[in-house]
């Protein structure tokens, strides 16, 4: 593991993890998913996507977090409080690319056994 990365638990529990690691040699920061001590999968994403991220988890933050109440109300009562929660922002969503007609169905094929 390198010297700057975090680790992050699953809400699922059951010894699910998230690592994020930054690489500055590879100019990347990997995303790997655990279960246990086996890594299930991992993304290596440019630092120059960085910022593009960070902004998407702030707009994900501002639209989790209540609205502070109003002066000289009271917090969590009357209509006002339903009206307000309501009103939380979105999140912007920026489309980056046009994704259609881009999947593709895998056919895999069974690796033969030798006995």
């Amino acid at each position: 593991m390198p010297s700057f990365g975090d680790l992050f638990a699953d809400l699922r529990g059951e010894d699910r993890t998230m690592r994020v690691s930054y690489h500055p040699d590879r100019g990347a920061v990997v995303l790997s998913l655990w279960n246990g001590t086996v890594c299930r999968g991992s993304f290596r994403m440019p630092v120059d996507d960085l910022d593009r991220l960070l902004t998407m988890l702030a707009d994900v933050r501002q639209a989790a977090v209540p609205a502070p109440p109003a002066p000289g109300g009271a917090a969590g009562s009357g209509p006002a409080a339903v009206e307000g929660s309501a009103a939380l922002p979105s999140p912007s969503v920026e489309r980056t690319g046009d994704i259609t007609g881009t999947a593709h169905r895998l056919t895999i094929l069974p690796t033969p056994r030798v006995a």
